[in-house]
């Protein structure tokens, strides 16, 4: 019987590095830039904890989102967590909001999958997306969790689409690229 490999804690993040124009091509993956907390979740046989971007345990702050994912087994998803106001994400606002001890408004967007029931960092971005998606469709997640979508091809009408919304900007992530616990090009 092969040895059951023991879910990580904390992963530090992958973090994007700030360019003045989106990368072009198809095979990049395009998506809002949300103004929140970079939050990891991780789902381990009923047991719930939450980490903020260094590392931080803030499951007691963040209690209905970790309630929403009701999944069995073992996942680590890797997100934002944001208050929406007057069509965007409001960082002020959601600063607010948690000092005031609320959870109500919170929403959190899921982007990644870094463990399934075993390690998925080294697959392609594209096939985590899509392990997520599954995932969260499989367990009918609903709010305050939500998948974040991504568009395929021409970065700039994604560019567009985000300012018409008042978004913070773009994230690009190359479709085929692992996840890398650094920041990067990819």
């Amino acid at each position: 019987m092969p040895k059951r490999i023991e879910m990580p804690g904390f992963i530090k993040p992958q973090l994007a590095t700030l360019k003045t124009k989106a990368p072009q091509g198809g095979q990049w993956l395009h998506e809002i830039k949300y103004d929140g907390y970079r939050v990891q979740v991780h789902l381990n046989r009923g047991r719930k904890k939450v980490f903020i971007r260094n590392g931080l345990d803030w499951t007691k702050r963040f209690t209905e989102i970790a309630g929403a994912l009701a999944i069995s087994g073992e996942a680590i998803v890797d997100g934002e967590v944001v208050v929406v106001h007057e069509g965007r994400t409001n960082f002020s606002e959601l600063q607010a909001e948690l000092a005031a001890g609320r959870q109500g408004r919170l929403v959190y967007y899921a982007f990644d999958l870094l463990w399934r029931n075993g390690d998925l960092r080294k697959l392609p971005q594209i096939d985590r997306k899509q392990l997520l998606l599954d995932l969260l469709g499989e367990n009918d997640v609903e709010l305050p969790v939500l998948y974040s979508e991504h568009l395929t091809g021409d970065r700039q009408e994604m560019f567009e689409h985000a300012a018409k919304l008042n978004w913070e900007g773009i994230v690009s992530k190359r479709a085929d690229a692992p996840y890398k616990s650094e920041r990067g090009e990819a």
